[in-house]
């Protein structure tokens, strides 16, 4: 582990090296670290996030979308939302900012070691949930059957449209899509909600494990269809990291119930949070 590693709360420079559109006022960001330090020895795990600062503009707390099997660079998916966002937009290739972490609790990845993973994904719940599905088709041996159902608003608004097109050509990971409506007509995939897809596989809920993140409406719907089917609560993972702000757990902002999303989470097990209503 780097020295570095040690002061999660420090402040480190880094450069963008290249910035990667995605849909519209969403960003893909590869950064590097300025001091000398490595990815491998920041040390995060899927489903962790970091906080961006630039100087005068603040900061704010972002999922990393990469996975730690991949030291090379550091990737961010970014929506312009706000005025640090904005900030972040305005940069370009060689630009400098700061960035502190990892943060938070990610996905347990000992415990799904060997086990079939469903990972269901709504919109721009795809970028968290990255980094775990990459580490998995990077260490593909080390996991049984891999399922990803992806559900989109429409066909323009698909995250790593390129990287999930690849997924059709391969046999090690099924690849499930759906869109909520097509008004051209033009789409080839499943149209309607994404727990329509679960009519178009076959689960095996005692040894599967699930991960979710999208919208709050799409886990109220994937939770249940996943109870119904049978699966133990203590399988369901989801990433709630929305409304996360300080990332330290001071400012209250991200509190459900008596948690915090950012030192509790962002990830959690329905059976943590199940009975705690403003969750999902």
């Amino acid at each position: 582990m780097g020295d570095h590693q040690e002061n999660i709360y420090e402040l480190r420079p880094a450069t963008i090296m290249r910035t990667l559109p995605q849909i519209r006022d969403h960003r893909l960001f590869q950064l590097k670290l300025d001091d000398g330090g490595s990815w491998e020895s920041f040390g995060h795990q899927p489903g962790q996030f970091i906080e961006v600062s630039i100087f005068g503009k603040g900061e704010a707390p972002i999922s990393i979308s990469s996975p730690p099997t991949r030291c090379d660079s550091l990737e961010i998916c970014v929506r312009r939302a706000g005025k640090l966002t904005n900030a972040l937009f305005a940069l370009g290739k060689g630009s400098r900012l700061h960035i502190r972490g990892p943060y938070g609790r990610g996905f347990p990845v000992e415990t799904l070691k060997g086990k079939k993973l469903l990972f269901v994904a709504g919109g721009l719940g795809l970028a968290p949930l990255r980094s775990l599905l990459l580490y998995v088709l990077d260490r593909r041996h080390e996991f049984d059957d891999l399922i990803l159902m992806y559900g989109t608003n429409n066909p323009d608004n698909v995250l790593f449209k390129y990287e999930l097109l690849s997924f059709f050509d391969r046999e090690d990971i099924k690849y499930l899509y759906s869109v909520d409506r097509d008004e051209e007509g033009i789409w080839k995939q499943y149209v309607g909600v994404v727990t329509g897809l679960f009519d178009r596989t076959t689960l095996s809920p005692q040894d599967t494990y699930a991960v979710l993140c999208g919208p709050p409406i799409m886990y109220r719907f994937v939770v249940e269809r996943l109870l119904r089917l049978g699966f133990p609560k203590e399988h369901i993972y989801m990433s709630l990291e929305r409304m996360m702000k300080c990332g330290l757990g001071k400012c209250g902002h991200c509190a459900i119930g008596d948690r915090y999303c950012c030192t509790d989470g962002p990830v959690f097990n329905l059976s943590e949070i199940e009975n705690i209503k403003e969750a999902i």
